[in-house]
């Protein structure tokens, strides 16, 4: 009673002060005190004491903000026009310090999560791994297999299953026989490489319910106590399972572990900006702060990815949830409200891919943001019974975040409505904007800069908002009508961009800018020049430029730059043995990615006249704590470029087969901190100064470049290099309409012993711009081909009849 006394008494005084009207030099004077009080404390103290005055003191400044623009800058009801548009922008600020509050509540004290419990062998649980799969690559599916069934686990108790959406019965019975040729391709061609690796294959009848239906279909068929998951371009290090699976042991009621998703490629604007290697990714904010913000509540969430679930839980929840198309979140969701508890680990112990283009980054989004609100809208968090009043709080956080749109496109352009057409959005004297609005902006900078500056650079919350928002409120809209209409899409992955091209989502953002340019000059045009003008006109021109250098730096985003490495590196510290013809040479290894990697040696002499003999040879990987050294990887020495020193030679990966999946799964995954230490070389804080001057240069430098690559008329959609559609020329049309059942089918095409598959990579550093496919299935297809034909000549008639039947 005595503490809910004081909270109360707390919570009187804040509003009394909030409410106290003062002067304008006054409130300038306590703004800069806060701001002060602020600096010292984030300079001087520490701890969770510090960090709560920290985050108090600032409040106070945007509560006054908030109650001075409720009481003195809202337009007059008597202009009707005013007063809407003035109404609107203070609901987009309204709903942005809501989220800031939320924010703050879910941040303020982030869990540090102690070390798994080590178990013996004999105690651990069986493990299920499944990796879903729909239209993905041959290769991005043989390094996540190798990889899964490397992992650090005892071998009789983990299995790992092909989930293939891509080769089930109805996309192999699809009325398009060249469709039907490629599924049934497809399955054949799976199926073999997951018997060479030890992977169990499973497909279905149907494609029902998208990637929940597919991973109910694996949790049918599979037995383990523990599920994981992991996507398909999602590859796990070996140590991933050794660092998660004995939270399990520790709490009964533990339904879901889940680890950060951590990529090895930028998405587009990382790559367009050229920041990969220099800032950190946009996801990183959410994995490395967000959700172990949420996990101090029980509230961090599965994300389809990287995550352990318990067997028993995810039946008593009926399977993974699919009543929407974020079936993880939504999956969490149902079992918090069904008393299960989740755990969040923050250590990177995937590599996975991000979309390469702008347009597929885009629909990726758009399936986020449509599947949290169909859960928002579906499943409300603020009427769910069994949920925690934080849990409600969490679970809104994360669906209100997406809402971002609505205020990002209304801050952009309610500027202009008072430049061009005298619209009075705020009424205010310019002492009083400075004195309230500019306290409320250091504020919130000093917010941004203490809980997520070693993740997050300032400025590009505003750039990712925008660009995104411009699309994203269709999506909004979209849902908001019919709440149960999206529909699941796969992101396409692994493309490669052949040129330098501006994208085909790039108009909008062509108009924006304009249209804020000309806002802009008209502003200041008017300020200088029309008697009248008030200093509202002052305020509203440079919130206008602020606004125009975010859409010059979206349009460097939207100008694509062409790609000429197609795969993806990592940094790592490995030795191993490279044998050309007669001769063995020790090397170190320093970078490697899924088509080739950089060695050194001293040896160089020896590795010339190697090379000069035949640069074919093999690479052999000396494995980790004493372990067998898996299968030699096929290699081919790559001639020297600028990367190479001295002592430094490429090597490109030649026709791997197979099996040599697990050598390149001990090379790249083997060592579990290489991840963690390539995020922390790029978290070096960024001063607002800093990031201001890179963020001006970007806002000169995007549209200059959007300029060129529009006059070079290089406006070429990318080339796809991991989906390559090899068209069955030599099968008669009706081939697969006159062939009998597809498992008879499957039995007749497939070899009873297969060859091992070479998969051709491109050339080690450069991207090949020819789609490339595997030998192996090339000729698998032909064999296909050849047996469907058979068995269309032999017995047309009876396959007729089952297929009718």
């Amino acid at each position: 009673m005595a503490r809910s006394a004081g909270w109360a008494a707390a919570l009187a005084m804040m509003v009394a002060f909030v409410a106290q009207p003062i002067s304008v030099s006054a409130q300038s004077t306590l703004a800069i005190f806060a701001i002060v009080v602020m600096a010292a404390i984030w300079r001087f103290a520490s701890g969770a004491l510090a960090r709560t005055a920290f985050l108090a003191t600032g409040s106070l400044v945007v509560l006054r903000y908030v109650y001075w623009r409720a009481s003195s800058t809202l337009p007059s009801i008597d202009e009707p026009l005013s007063f809407v548009f003035g109404i609107i922008l203070f609901a987009a600020e309204l709903y942005c310090v809501g989220f800031l509050a939320i924010n703050l509540v879910i941040n303020a004290d982030p869990l540090v999560r102690k070390a798994a419990t080590v178990q013996s062998d004999e105690s651990l649980p069986s493990v299920d791994v499944f990796v879903p799969s729909y239209n993905e690559d041959h290769s991005i599916l043989a390094a996540t297999l190798s990889a899964a069934v490397s992992l650090d686990y005892p071998r009789d108790k983990l299995t790992v299953w092909l989930l293939d959406d891509g080769g089930t019965n109805q996309k192999c019975n699809d009325s398009d026989r060249a469709k039907a040729a490629l599924a049934l391709q497809r399955r054949i061609a799976l199926k073999a490489m997951c018997e060479r690796l030890g992977v169990s294959y499973l497909t279905r009848e149907r494609n029902e319910h998208a990637k929940a239906g597919n991973l109910n279909a694996g949790l049918n068929a599979s037995k383990g106590e523990i599920v994981v998951v992991f996507d398909a371009d999602h590859v796990p290090f070996r140590s991933f399972l050794r660092e998660t699976i004995g939270y399990f042991a520790e709490d009964p009621r533990l339904f879901l572990v889940q680890t950060p998703h951590v990529f090895l490629n930028p998405d587009p604007i990382e790559r367009n900006l050229q920041t990969f290697d220099r800032m950190p990714s946009e996801n990183e904010m959410f994995y490395s702060i967000t959700q172990r913000g949420l996990d101090k509540w029980n509230g961090s969430f599965f994300c389809g990815s990287a995550a352990l679930l318990r067997r028993a839980a995810l039946l008593e929840a009926g399977g993974f949830s699919g009543v929407t198309i974020t079936e993880d979140c939504e999956t969490a969701f149902e079992l918090h409200a069904k008393g299960w508890t989740s755990l969040y680990v923050d250590k990177p112990l995937i590599a996975g891919l991000q979309p390469e283009t702008f347009e597929s980054f885009i629909g990726q989004r758009s399936r986020w943001c449509q599947g949290m609100f169909q859960i928002m809208l579906l499943k409300n968090p603020a009427l769910k019974r069994g949920l925690a009043p934080i849990q409600r709080l969490a679970y809104l956080s994360s669906m209100m975040f997406w809402m971002f749109p609505l205020p990002r496109l209304i801050f952009m352009f309610a500027p202009l409505l008072h430049i061009f057409f005298d619209v009075r959005i705020f009424s205010s004297s310019i002492d009083e904007t400075v004195a309230y609005t500019a306290s409320y902006m250091v504020v919130n900078v000093m917010f941004q800069s203490y809980l997520f500056g070693r993740v997050r650079w300032p400025w590009m919350s505003e750039l990712y908002e925008y660009v995104q928002g411009m699309y994203l409120l269709g999506a909004i809209v979209s849902v908001v009508m019919s709440p149960r209409k999206p529909t699941f899409n796969v992101t396409a992955k692994g493309l490669s961009l052949d040129r330098d091209h501006l994208s085909a989502l790039a108009l909008p953002f062509v108009a924006a800018f304009l249209l804020l340019a000309s806002g802009v000059a008209t502003a200041a045009y008017r300020y200088a020049f029309e008697a009248g003008t008030t200093n509202l006109m002052l305020v509203v021109g440079l919130w206008s430029a602020t606004n125009l250098l975010v859409a010059g730096v979206a349009l460097g985003v939207v100008a694509e730059r062409g790609q000429a490495d197609c795969s993806s590196r990592l940094d790592i510290d490995r030795t191993g043995t490279l044998s050309f013809a007669d001769r063995a040479i020790d090397v170190a290894i320093h970078n490697v990615s899924a088509s080739g990697c950089l060695i050194r040696t001293s040896e160089t002499e020896a590795l010339d006249q190697a090379a000069a003999a035949g640069s074919v040879g093999s690479l052999t990987v000396v494995a980790l704590d004493g372990r067998p050294s898996p299968a030699p990887i096929a290699v081919r020495l790559v001639q020297p470029n600028g990367e190479n020193d001295a002592n430094g030679r490429a090597l490109s990966f030649d026709q791997l087969q197979t099996e040599q999946y697990l050598g390149l799964a001990e090379l790249m995954y083997g060592d579990g901190d290489a991840m963690t230490r390539f995020l922390a070389s790029r978290r070096d804080r960024m001063t607002f100064l800093q990031a201001t001057l890179q963020f001006i240069l970007w806002g000169f430098e995007g549209p200059v470049r959007a300029l060129l690559y529009w006059q070079r008329g290089r406006a070429a959609p990318p080339i796809a290099v991991v989906e390559t559609r090899v068209e069955p020329a030599n099968v008669a049309a009706p081939a697969l309409a006159s062939a009998g059942p597809i498992d008879e089918i499957e039995q007749d095409v497939m070899p009873s012993s297969a060859p091992s598959a070479p998969i051709i990579h491109p050339a080690f550093p450069a991207c090949s711009r020819e789609p490339m496919y595997d030998v192996w299935m090339q000729s698998m297809l032909a064999l296909a081909a050849e047996e469907l034909r058979k068995a269309s000549d032999q017995d047309r008639a009876a396959g007729a009849a089952l297929r009718v039947a």
